[in-house]
């Protein structure tokens, strides 16, 4: 299997069913420290040690979404980010989530 980081994000066109149980798990294992919750979205927090590197995080990440054409909820705050990722035309999660989450881990957090 191809690493999840090294594959690209696949626009969503919707009608397709959003990932459940077990091909939901299995993609899930190989993003270490993301949280899914409730079966629809993608969940993990930065920390960084101020804000400036946690705003050059975001903006790099930023750059990676509009790369990928898949765009995740930011939240930025004083020492932290915390990144969403959901397919919204199917309200839920798909493979390029995951990509999208793999690829965000990579990105450098100085």
């Amino acid at each position: 299997m191809t690493e999840l980081s090294q594959k690209t994000c696949i626009p969503c066109r919707g009608g397709v069913p959003p990932l459940k149980g077990a091909e939901l798990r299995a993609l899930a294992v190989q993003i270490a420290g993301w949280t899914v919750v409730d079966e629809h979205h993608l969940r993990k927090e930065f920390t960084f040690s101020n804000f400036a590197t946690a705003l050059a995080f975001t903006n790099r990440v930023g750059t990676l979404a509009e790369e990928q054409g898949h765009h995740p909820d930011i939240y930025l705050a004083w020492g932290k980010v915390e990144v969403k990722l959901w397919t919204h035309k199917i309200d839920g999660l798909t493979e390029s989530d995951f990509i999208m989450a793999a690829k965000i881990d990579r990105l450098p957090r100085s």
